[in-house]
């Protein structure tokens, strides 16, 4: 099979190499194998592709942290009923969605309803998902309550404006560029703060006559999560999501004390490991794809590329200059 892997760890676009001749790999125990139909690109393929990352494996392997695709192999004759369904899920290192098949799996295996496709089903996975349990199980956002959402142009926070709106909340977002902040607005954002040219705070005391935001959704980190501090309802909730700045900030004690506001962190695998994650993560999902469905949610995807065509997207995104998800096809898709 044709599989973009990392033979040497460094930048993506000198670490991925397109191999045309890569063994199809055997699922184990508890695994399926799925033909990838799509893989949504995400900073932690950048972080693996320089062996940064969280988990580090060997030289060669193929990084993609999302797949979509036809089970077509199952490590168990129990799981022989999942042959040829659909499913979207995190792959098993090393064998990541940016191989033509790879390996999820079973319980990380989510069924793709027939009328979604396998785009935005991959750009819905972790980006929703994500956003569903942060506004959801951690924040218990109420309908009128106001939502301030970091990044609201990229892969995650684009989620969150659209599953807050569909919330009932009033939904703020900040973006980098005037563009960007008019991405927001479209996906529903009431306003759109465009931070390469307004303060954060004042623009957010303004919008809310003082009082601050009920809950503030951030995937940067640094010195938007200070700003944040500054603009945070009484009885608010920070929803830690990610460090995007690079930065992992001290959260003054007193700070929280005497402006009675919470932080909360979100870690969508902590609800990975039983019975009970697993059910609460199927109804999850089964939210998404019914929102999907209905047209509600709509996943924010700028591009659909081939994998040549990648490394180069994995750079863009490792600046910023991506705008939502992008998504790797095996083929191009027709105009």
């Amino acid at each position: 099979m044709r599989a973009l892997r990392v033979h040497s760890y460094g930048e993506p676009g000198d670490a991925l190499v397109l191999d045309t001749d890569v063994q199809v790999p055997e699922p184990g125990p508890g695994q399926l194998r799925v033909r990838v139909a799509a893989a949504a690109l995400g900073l932690p393929d950048v972080l693996l592709c320089r062996g940064t990352y969280q988990f580090r494996p060997e030289p060669p392997f193929s990084p993609g942290m999302e797949a979509a695709g036809v089970v077509t192999a199952a490590g168990d004759a129990g799981s022989a009923h999942l042959l040829g369904q659909r499913v979207v899920g995190v792959p098993v290192l090393p064998d990541g969605a940016l191989g033509g098949e790879c390996i999820v799996a079973i319980r990380n295996a989510y069924p793709i309803p027939d009328i979604v496709g396998d785009v935005a089903a991959v750009a819905s996975h972790i980006a929703g998902t994500t956003a569903h349990i942060a506004l959801h199980r951690r924040a218990e956002l109420q309908p009128g309550e106001t939502l301030l959402v970091h990044a609201g142009a990229g892969g995650t926070g684009s989620a969150a404006i659209q599953l807050g709106r569909i919330a009932g909340a009033r939904v703020i977002a900040t973006a980098g560029s005037a563009e960007r902040a008019a991405v927001c607005r479209e996906l529903g954002a009431e306003i759109a703060i465009d931070t390469s040219t307004e303060d954060i705070v004042a623009a957010v005391h303004d919008a809310t006559g003082g009082r601050g935001v009920d809950i503030v959704f951030d995937p940067v980190g640094g010195d938007t999560f200070h700003a944040s501090r500054r603009c945070i309802a009484s009885e608010g909730r920070i929803l830690l999501i990610g460090f995007a700045a690079g930065d992992f900030q001290t959260i003054p004690a007193t700070d929280v004390l005497l402006h009675n506001y919470s932080v909360l962190g979100v870690y969508v695998g902590a609800y990975a490991g039983d019975d009970a994650g697993r059910e609460f993560m199927l109804g999850v999902h089964a939210d998404l794809m019914r929102w999907i469905e209905t047209g509600d949610f709509r996943p924010l995807v700028s591009a659909e590329i081939t994998p040549a065509e990648a490394p180069a997207a994995l750079e863009r995104l490792r600046d910023r200059q991506v705008v939502g998800r992008v998504v790797v096809c095996p083929e191009r898709p027709k105009a």
